[in-house]
């Protein structure tokens, strides 16, 4: 039942050409359930539903005793096609995660009716799709600078949209976890800040992709505290 995964999406990723920190490839592997794996079963679901659901199961919960099972396996498909030295990780991830927002795993959203948590969502999904359109834009200085703005703007809006949801959060340590993922997303969000400087001054896109995934990690932590706060 492997083989039903989408190939489009497969042949994507591959290892990066850089190392990275312990940290960064824990949050790359996190990363690759919910935007390859899960949208790919997704497709499948509508061939062989049965097949899907029992891969679904199988993938979360393997990836839940092991994390970072799914990114090895799809670095185990992409060695065995000889694609590991072609394809940069970060680069294919961010990509994919622009088509994967239209099958978003159920986990990223909130089973809340309410406006701010609608709003929290959309928010999410906003600055995800604006940071997926980075690998395509950072080549043409002008559109990047657009897209470097626009990516600010959907931050505040994040970050603006965090404090409306905080006051249905009514326990103390709720809205510690809450202040927590947003101090941490806020760091993120400098970090990449930063890593724009950089990539001006020596054109290493790479760090600007990584840093982009880290931004989409911390937004889908951000949504999961919530959900677990408040569902």
């Amino acid at each position: 039942m492997l083989k039903h995964l989408s190939n489009a999406r497969v042949i994507k990723v591959a290892e990066a050409s850089t190392k990275m920190t312990m940290g960064e490839e824990n949050m790359l592997s996190s990363l690759v359930l919910p935007i390859l794996v899960g949208p790919s079963l997704v497709n499948l679901e509508k061939q062989d539903p049965g097949a899907a659901q029992l891969l679904k199961a199988a993938f979360s919960n393997a990836e839940s005793a092991h994390p970072g099972l799914c990114h090895n396996f799809i670095l185990g498909l992409m060695k065995k096609a000889e694609l590991s030295q072609k394809v940069n990780m970060n680069e294919s991830l961010l990509r994919v995660q622009g088509a994967a927002l239209e099958q978003e795993s159920p986990d990223y959203r909130i089973n809340r009716s309410e406006d701010a948590f609608q709003e929290l969502c959309k928010k999410s999904v906003g600055l995800k799709k604006i940071l997926s359109r980075i690998p395509d834009e950072i080549g043409d200085r002008k559109a990047f600078l657009e897209t470097i703005k626009e990516i600010a703007s959907a931050i505040k809006k994040l970050l603006d949209a965090v404090n409306e949801v905080a006051v249905y959060i009514v326990f103390g340590s709720g809205k510690q976890r809450l202040e927590q993922r947003k101090r941490e997303f806020v760091k993120y969000s400098k970090r990449f800040s930063t890593t724009l400087k950089e990539y001006f001054r020596d054109g290493q896109a790479n760090a600007v992709f990584l840093s982009a995934l880290c931004l989409i990690q911390q937004s889908n932590l951000i949504i999961t505290t919530v959900k677990d706060c408040c569902e």
